[in-house]
C-alpha cells in the first residue's frame, strides 16, 4: 500500500505539483484530430493537467495551441473568431497565429507595437489521429515519439475516446491488471466467441483462466508485464501468454498488439482515455468494421453518451455516480450478467469511478495477482522524483517503434521474454531506485 503523501505526489497533476512536472516533460495528446475538423472551424477548449487552453484550425489547416486567456487583457479565446492565418479576441480584436505571433492589434496606433510581445503557444504536433503538445520547459523539449500506428492511414486506424470522471492512475491500473478481465469482463468475453473481431479472437481465452500467473519487470521504458493463463482445450495443454508494455508517462500497449491506449489527465478527476486500434492491411476504420469494433467494446459514440463519458454528458446526470449506481442495471444481474454493465468499456468506467474520484490507496490490500499494480506505482513514483531532482525522465531514450504488446502460445520452457526481443532493461540507475 502507499502512503496518503505517495497517493497525493503520484496522483495530482496541476502547476506546481511533482507529477504534473513530469507529466509536462512529455508530448501528450490534446484532443482528437477529430474535434477540430475543418480549417477555420470554431475554436475548442481544451483542459489538460488541470491549465486550460485553446485550440484552434486556421483556414490553411494549421492547428495552434494558445493559453486560454487573452494576453491582453485575459478574456476567453473561446470566445474567439478564427480568421486567414490567425485567432482573434473579439474584445479589442487582436489577432494572434498559431505560435503566437500577434498578427493585429487594432486598438494601438503604433503599428510596431505587435512585434514586440507574443502570445503564449505551445508546440503542436498532428499524428495518428490525435492533436500533440508538449507543456514543459521549452529547451528541455524531447524528440516526437514515433509510434507504429502513425503510420497508417485513417482508413487503417481507429481512434476512440472515452472522457472518465477519475483520476488517471486509476484507469491505467485497470490496463496492467489482468487477472480482473477474467472476472469483471466474464459475460463480454463468453460472447466473444460469436464474434470475428480481431479483438474478440484474440481475448476470448482468458473467460477460462481467472487466476493467471503473473510476472512483471522494469525497463528503459516503464516496465512491462506478462499474465500466463493455463488453457485446458481439445488439442491438450497450452499456455497462453499476453504482455502488456507500461511507457511513461501514461501510455500503454495491449497485449492484442494492435491497441494503444493513453490515459492523460484533464485535470486530477477526469481523465481523457484514447483507444488506438490499427491494421496495416484491412480497412478497420472504415465502414462496417469501424461501427462494429466500437460497438463491441462499447466505445461507440451513441454508448458513450448514454452513459456520461463525452464532453457533453460528463457534467450532468449520466455521469456515473453512486446516485445512479454507475449505470449498473441490477435486474439484468438477476437474469444473469455477471455486472449487469453494458459492455467492456463501460465495466471498467464503473470500478475505476466507484473508488472516488481520487482513489484512497493507503488502504488497499494487494495481492499476488496485483504484481504489475506494484510496479505502476513504483514507476510514476519514480518518474516525478527523476524530474525533481534533475535527472532525465523516464524512457527519453527508449525508442518507441520498439515497444510491443504482444501475445502467443509458449512451447515447453520457453521464457515468455522471447515475445519482446527489443525490450531494454532500466540503466543501472533506474534499476536501483527503491521500490515505492
Amino acid at each position: 500500500m502507499l502512503t496518503q503523501a505517495e497517493n497525493e505526489l503520484m496522483c495530482r497533476v496541476g502547476p506546481g505539483s511533482g507529477m504534473g512536472a513530469a507529466l509536462r516533460r512529455y508530448w501528450l495528446p490534446a484532443l482528437a484530430s477529430s474535434e477540430l475538423p475543418e480549417p477555420g472551424g470554431d475554436p475548442v477548449h481544451v483542459e489538460l493537467l488541470g491549465e486550460h487552453f485553446v485550440a484552434f484550425r486556421d483556414e490553411e489547416g494549421r492547428v495552434g495551441l494558445l493559453n486560454e486567456a487573452c494576453c491582453h487583457r485575459g478574456a476567453s479565446l473561446l470566445l474567439g473568431r478564427v480568421e486567414g492565418c490567425g485567432l482573434r479576441c473579439i474584445y479589442h480584436g487582436w489577432k494572434f497565429a498559431v505560435d503566437g505571433k500577434v498578427l493585429e492589434t487594432p486598438n494601438v496606433p503604433d503599428a510596431r507595437f505587435k512585434d514586440r510581445i507574443r502570445a503564449k503557444a505551445w508546440p503542436v504536433r498532428e499524428a495518428g489521429g490525435l492533436i500533440w503538445t508538449y507543456l514543459g520547459p521549452t529547451e528541455l523539449q524531447p524528440s516526437f515519439p514515433e509510434w507504429p500506428w502513425m503510420e497508417v492511414t485513417d482508413a487503417h486506424r481507429i481512434n476512440a475516446m472515452a472522457l472518465v470522471p477519475c483520476n488517471f492512475v486509476q484507469i491505467m491500473e485497470g490496463l496492467v491488471d489482468s487477472s480482473h478481465l477474467s472476472v469483471l469482463h466474464i459475460t463480454p468475453l463468453s460472447q466473444a466467441d460469436k464474434s470475428e473481431l480481431d479483438f474478440a479472437r484474440k481475448t476470448e481465452h482468458m473467460a477460462f483462466d481467472a487466476a493467471p500467473r503473473i510476472e512483471a519487470e522494469l525497463t528503459d521504458f516503464g516496465f512491462h508485464y506478462v499474465a500466463m493463463r493455463d488453457i485446458e482445450g481439445p488439442e491438450g495443454h497450452r499456455i497462453e501468454a499476453r504482455v502488456a508494455a507500461f511507457i511513461a508517462p501514461c501510455f500503454i500497449n495491449n497485449p492484442n498488439g494492435d491497441l494503444f491506449f493513453a490515459c492523460v489527465p484533464v485535470n486530477d478527476e477526469v481523465t481523457r482515455f484514447y483507444h488506438v486500434w490499427w491494421n496495416s492491411e484491412r480497412p478497420i476504420g472504415e465502414e462496417p468494421l469501424r461501427s462494429q469494433q466500437l460497438k463491441f467494446v462499447g466505445l461507440d459514440d451513441e454508448a458513450l453518451a448514454r452513459h456520461g463519458l463525452t464532453p457533453g454528458t460528463i457534467d450532468g446526470p449520466l455521469r456515473p455516480s453512486r446516485e445512479n449506481r454507475w449505470h449498473q442495471d441490477r435486474e439484468l444481474v438477476r437474469k444473469g450478467h455477471f455486472t449487469g454493465i453494458f459492455s467492456f468499456t463501460e465495466e471498467d468506467v464503473a470500478v475505476s469511478v466507484s473508488g472516488g474520484a481520487i482513489r484512497d490507496r493507503s488502504k488497499e490490500m494487494l495481492c499476488i495477482a496485483d504484481h504489475a499494480i506494484g510496479r505502476l506505482y513504483r514507476v510514476l513514483l519514480n518518474m516525478a522524483k527523476r524530474v525533481a531532482e534533475g535527472a532525465e525522465p523516464l524512457a527519453s531514450k527508449a525508442n518507441t517503434r520498439d515497444i510491443r504488446g504482444t501475445h502467443g502460445t509458449l512451447a515447453p520452457n520457453q521464457n515468455w521474454r522471447t515475445l519482446v526481443p527489443t525490450h531494454r532493461p532500466p540503466s543501472a540507475a533506474a534499476a536501483s531506485e527503491p521500490v515505492a
